[in-house]
């Protein structure tokens, strides 16, 4: 688990993301969370589900912690649509999922690692993309043989390239797909 200011970044296991792909309801009684509503977010779709499940099921351990990470909110939000109004933190309840993000797989043989991540609607604009973003950043480059990360977003995507910005990367071309940017911050000093 990674702790944040606010949340609690989970590693996606295999069971967890079977599940998922069956019933987010019972995903989140197997994190012992609340799911909101609009659950998956985003990019975070059943494609992506799938992709990190067949990942981590061909790639085993050592994949560990290279695929999917959930985002926990820790204390309870403002009501608002999406955002259950039962069972939440503050009153004996349970955290609220509020993110996904992750990477597209262990570092490459030149030390890159790409992040990814997706935020329910009903609690954007908090800060919660960029904490989860920092985290993964972070995380990867704490780690020995990561030299690089990065990531893309479209070219109309402004909050996800603030996003980025404030994680340290900085744009430096165009992305894979034609309209997105790619982002990157590198390892500093030795």
């Amino acid at each position: 688990m990674i702790r944040t200011a606010r949340l609690d970044l989970i590693m996606t296991t295999v069971e967890h993301l079977k599940v998922e792909l069956e019933s987010p309801a019972m995903l989140g009684e197997i994190l012992g969370v609340e799911v909101p509503v609009g659950w998956p977010p985003g990019f975070y779709d059943q494609d992506a589900m799938r992709f990190f499940l067949a990942r981590a099921l061909e790639d085993g351990e050592s994949a560990k912690g290279w695929y999917g990470w959930y985002g926990v909110l820790r204390e309870r939000p403002p009501l608002g649509d999406g955002v259950p109004k039962h069972g939440l933190l503050g009153d004996g309840g349970k955290g609220l999922l509020v993110a996904a993000g992750g990477y597209f797989g262990p570092p490459s043989a030149d030390g890159t690692v790409e992040i990814g991540y997706s935020v329910v609607g009903a609690v954007r604009g908090r800060g919660i993309a960029t904490e989860v973003a920092s985290a993964l950043v972070e995380r990867a480059l704490g780690t020995p043989g990561v030299e690089r990360v990065v990531a893309e977003a479209h070219e109309l995507n402004l909050a996800s390239w603030k996003v980025l910005e404030r994680c340290g990367l900085s744009r430096v071309g165009p992305g894979r797909e034609p309209q997105h940017v790619r982002f990157e911050r590198r390892r500093q000093g030795p």
